[in-house]
């Protein structure tokens, strides 16, 4: 529905030329922009009600027991829900404002862009389901090998208390408070952190948009298809920037599949574009300090680049 409007609004009630970069540029934008906000909003609303009825220290100890156990859980929640980097980037920071573990919060971060119901879809319909379980199983291992690692490093110091710090605000989990002051406390969560990451949203969004539309897929085949054992890297670190929706991605990697680039190396440019982008650096910047960003990158980078190659590798087998 979001979708046919935008559509209206750019091409029916403005008449614009559907077939213009410029254009496709504008409706990516609005488009995202739309998504994005909406997201935040409803989901930051919906977690600040559900935090009331959570007392912050079961919350917390469920979280953090059994070893990797919270990754695990994170990162399968991550994976059956339906976002794009920067869409998930609201429950990451609802997480983080509810007690959950750094490393656990950004073992949902890696898997829920990575992993979800239409992308498997469409792996399965083009790949087979011995190439899209692999695809699944790695991204899982992954997701909770990333957020183990940056739970390791102890990097707390460097998110942005003023947006995620869980120690303030409201007292959760009083069983005595009525609906409406549920409704209220969601409501006040959502216009709190919207006023916050507005801009940010809209920055990340416009650089997407640009990068989308603008960046020829033929240089990028180009130039993966001349690097021998070394096109895995070369496929995450090009993909690393760029942005784009699961369902754009996936024939993207079809296409290189198709014209003779290794699958591991084209599912590694999918992953990397899919999980990875400038944009959502750019919103992440508000919650959290440039360093732990760069950790948070070059982690997933590397689990991208080690799933590409054992892709590779085991892809003759099934």
């Amino acid at each position: 529905m979001l979708l046919s409007f935008v559509d209206w609004l750019i091409y029916s009630l403005l008449g614009l030329d559907p077939g213009a970069h410029h254009v496709q540029a504008l409706h990516f934008f609005v488009y995202d922009v739309l998504k994005i906000f909406s997201l935040l909003t409803v989901l930051i609303f919906l977690i600040g009600v559900i935090r009331t009825y959570l007392p912050e220290k079961k919350l917390k100890d469920w979280m953090s027991r059994g070893g990797l156990f919270g990754n695990f859980v994170a990162a399968t929640f991550g994976a059956i829900t339906p976002f794009c980097s920067c869409s998930s980037i609201p429950l990451f920071i609802g997480f983080l404002k509810a007690g959950a573990p750094l490393g656990v919060t950004f073992s949902f971060l890696v898997t829920s862009p990575l992993i979800n119901e239409y992308l498997v879809i469409l792996m399965l319909g083009t790949f087979g389901w011995k190439i899209t379980g692999l695809y699944v199983l790695l991204g899982m291992v992954m997701g909770i090998t990333a957020g183990a690692v940056i739970g390791r490093l102890k990097l707390e110091s460097q998110l942005e208390h003023d947006l995620v710090d869980p120690s303030g605000g409201t007292n959760q989990g009083e069983a005595n408070l009525a609906f409406k002051d549920r409704l209220k406390y969601g409501w006040d969560e959502a216009y709190s952190i919207l006023a916050k990451i507005w801009l940010w949203v809209l920055l990340g969004v416009g650089v997407g948009a640009i990068i989308h539309n603008y960046v020829p897929q033929e240089s990028i085949h180009a130039v993966m298809e001349k690097t021998g054992i070394l096109s895995v890297p070369i496929a995450t670190f090009l993909g690393v920037p760029l942005y784009g929706s699961c369902a754009a991605i996936v024939p993207v990697a079809v296409v290189l599949f198709e014209k003779g680039i290794p699958l591991g190396t084209a599912l590694a440019f999918m992953m990397a574009m899919a999980a990875l982008s400038l944009p959502e650096a750019i919103m992440l910047r508000r919650v959290m300090k440039l360093s732990l960003i760069a950790v948070f990158f070059g982690v997933t980078t590397a689990a991208i680049i080690i799933s590409g190659y054992v892709m590779n590798a085991v892809v003759g087998w099934l």
